[in-house]
């Protein structure tokens, strides 16, 4: 079972805005990839979602 909510209100809100204001697109995946995880959110699901391979979700 994956980790879930892991992240403080203020890191997700945080890693919310920064989703929005990123401009480098392999960044905002990563954040995207922290706030599916802490959503509970398995590597494989997370790999399909994005469209990556699960070796670049996993650790």
């Amino acid at each position: 079972m994956p980790a879930k909510d892991f992240l403080d209100l203020e890191e997700k809100k945080n890693l919310q805005k920064a989703l929005k204001e990123e401009e480098r697109a392999e960044v905002r995946e990563r954040i995207l990839m922290f706030l599916l995880l802490n959503d509970g959110k398995t590597q494989r699901e997370i790999a399909e979602f994005i469209g990556c391979s699960l070796k670049t979700v996993a650790p």
